[in-house]
Parts: structure tokens; C-alpha cells; sequence
């Protein structure tokens, strides 16, 4: 994957850098562009990590709270859709194949307020914590935040105030509606995807995102009944919570009062002992084991590369992307049956290569 030639110097400076002053508020449609391609990547973030954990599930076991991560994966990718979607409204063009696009974990999510870290590392209760960390609900009465974010709430709410400031001066929504990922080619997951074209479909979307993260109108429910008619279903920070706490939530509970329903069954022991924040470089150059990894990583890259195209014209590709994403696992697998000394097997790494 080469670098987008139509990403500015300055754009790939502020990305190396992790400290863009120019980033503390929304002024310009190009700063515009700027946030949503971070939110691309904030989205993209989360995945690697959720999938680790899924991974080191053992087989037939825990198989609740697989489908709780499986089901958060297939909605961050929605996101990330989403928010390429809005992107490529305002004349902008999503970056899914550079090699800066790919975090090196341990990591912090992208221009947040760095609070925590977020690791590759087996289920267990330490890896929920973080998910509920990253999932959290903004508080009531937090401010828009476009750097150094307490919460992903936050960083979208400044996008939401970005757009409406910028639109108010003008037509903000240039952007070819042949490029926009229709809801009609993205299965998996609760939700859809919204065409975007003005500013009422771009608040659409975002309020799906941030609905279904944590939640809406101080409530446990996420955002797809209001939006879509569909079942009511918990919010990813409610659904972690419920692993997190053993126990389900019911229709009465609220954010606040913790989940009061039956037993959410997990059992922490029924897991890979994968190592945490694996690299390539652990693996001599051409051995077995480091072929193997190589694999797994060429693999997802090519998958980013599957994105990168479906969001910059070949909305077609989408569906080859998704089925791409489900074949990691396979390769996964392979990597979990590679001791690497004190009782730990390897996993995947998700890095760049070529």
C-alpha cells in the first residue's frame, strides 16, 4: 500500500507528529477533511484489538460474549464506512492504504486526550475494561472536543459543529454522490448505511455512530430503533459491560444502575494465552513462523487496500472486502498454535506490509 499522493505534507507531518495544534478546532473545509479522516481512522483502531480477543476465544466456548465482539467488529466497520461516507460528501477522499493508517499497538485512539492504552491482547477482564474505556459515554454536559478527546462522544460532536458552522457559509456537499457506499452493500452487524449529501443525512450518520457506541438519550439503547425501525438493541458500551459484569442488562436498567437481569455467562479461563502486542520482529526473517505471520498481515492490508477502493469509487468492492476480513480468522489460527515460551502462543500482529 503507497501513501496517498493527495494527502497533504502537512496532513502526513500532523499524523507522524501526534500533536497538532492546528487540530483544536474545525474552521476550514480542509481541517473538516482532516477530522473525519481521523475519525476513519479512530473507527479502524478499535478493530484490531476487538478482534484479538475474539480470536483467543476458544472454540465452543464463551459463546455470548463472541458474539457480542464479533457483532461490535461488524458495526466499526460500519463506522468506518460512515464516516468515509460523510468524507467523500464535502469532496474529500477516505486514506485506508497507507502505512500511517495502521497503528503500532500499544497505542492511544487518535488524538485523544491519551488516558489509556489500548493493547492486542486476549479476552479476558483486563482487555473489557479498555473496550468499555474506549466505548465510553460522554458525560452529560461535555463539550465538543476536537482534540484531546475524553470520549469518542466528544470528537464527533465537534465534526457535528464543524459541518453546521461550515454550511452555514455555503454548500459544503460537493462530493459525487457515486461515491457514496449505498445501505444496500454493507450486510453484518445492527444498523445501516446512510448516503450522505447534506447536512441532515451527515447528522444522521454520525448520531448512528455515536448512538451506537454508547448509547442514546441516557439510555442503554443504541441508535438503531430510532434510526431504523429495528429491534431495540444495547449500545457497545453496554453490551462489554454485560461481559464485563457477568450479568444482562433489562429493558429497565439505566446507564447508572448497572445491568440487573440474568447471568451473562463467561468463563475467563476458556481462552488462547496469546501474546500481547506481538510483532513480526519476534520471528526470525523466513522462518516458518514469521512466513506465517507475514501471510496474516499481507492479508489484512490487502483487505485495507479492498476499503481504500471501495470508498474512493469502487463501491462494488465492498462486499470482496468484508468476506477478506472474515478469512483472517483462518489465518489467525495458524499463528495460536505458535508457542512462544512461558506458557504463551503467538497471534496476530496487524502490521503494514507490502
Amino acid at each position: 500500500m503507497e501513501a496517498n499522493p493527495l494527502i497533504s505534507d502537512n496532513r502526513q507531518r500532523l499524523m507522524r507528529s501526534g500533536k497538532p495544534s492546528e487540530f483544536d478546532s474545525i474552521t476550514t473545509i480542509e481541517g473538516l477533511r482532516e477530522h473525519l479522516q481521523v475519525a476513519i481512522e479512530l473507527e479502524h483502531s478499535t478493530i484490531p484489538p476487538y478482534l484479538y480477543a475474539l480470536y483467543s476465544i476458544r472454540e465452543r466456548t464463551n459463546d455470548a460474549s463472541s458474539r457480542v465482539i464479533k457483532g461490535v467488529v461488524m458495526e466499526e466497520m460500519l463506522h468506518m464506512i460512515l464516516a468515509c461516507n460523510i468524507l467523500n460528501a464535502i469532496g474529500g477522499k477516505p486514506d485506508i492504504s497507507s502505512p500511517d493508517f495502521i497503528p503500532e499497538y500499544p497505542t492511544c485512539l487518535p488524538h485523544s486526550n491519551k488516558a489509556f492504552e489500548v493493547n492486542l491482547e486476549k479476552f479476558s477482564r483486563q482487555a473489557v475494561e479498555t473496550f468499555l474505556k474506549i466505548e465510553k459515554p460522554s458525560g452529560k454536559g461535555a463539550p465538543p472536543q476536537p482534540n484531546n478527546y475524553a470520549s469518542i462522544g466528544q470528537f464527533y460532536e465537534a465534526i457535528v459543529d464543524g459541518i453546521k458552522k461550515l454550511s452555514a457559509k455555503g454548500n459544503i456537499f460537493t462530493g459525487e454522490r457515486s461515491r457514496q457506499i449505498r445501505p444496500e452493500q454493507f450486510y453484518g452487524g445492527g444498523g445501516g448505511l446512510i448516503e450522505v449529501y447534506d447536512l441532515a443525512t451527515a447528522e444522521e450518520a454520525i448520531s448512528e455512530i455515536v448512538g451506537q457506541g454508547e448509547g442514546i438519550d441516557d439510555t442503554i439503547e443504541d441508535s438503531n430503533h430510532q434510526l431504523f425501525g429495528e429491534e431495540v438493541e444495547y449500545a457497545h458500551y453496554f453490551r462489554f459491560n454485560e461481559i464485563h459484569e457477568g450479568r444482562y442488562y433489562k429493558p429497565t436498567d439505566t446507564p447508572k444502575g448497572g445491568p440487573t437481569g440474568e447471568k451473562f455467562p463467561v468463563d475467563w479461563t476458556q481462552v488462547h494465552h496469546l501474546k500481547e502486542n506481538i510483532k513480526m520482529k519476534d520471528f526470525k526473517e523466513g522462518t516458518e513462523e514469521w512466513n506465517m505471520m507475514y501471510q496474516f498481515n499481507k492479508r489484512y492490508c490487502d483487505m485495507l487496500k479492498m476499503l481504500h477502493r471501495t470508498t474512493n469509487g469502487e463501491r462494488e468492492k465492498l462486499e470482496e472486502a468484508v468476506l477478506m476480513m472474515y478469512e483472517l480468522k483462518y489465518l489467525a489460527q495458524g499463528l495460536m498454535n505458535v508457542p512462544m515460551g512461558n506458557g504463551l502462543y503467538a497471534g496476530p500482529s496487524f502490521e503494514y506490509v507490502k
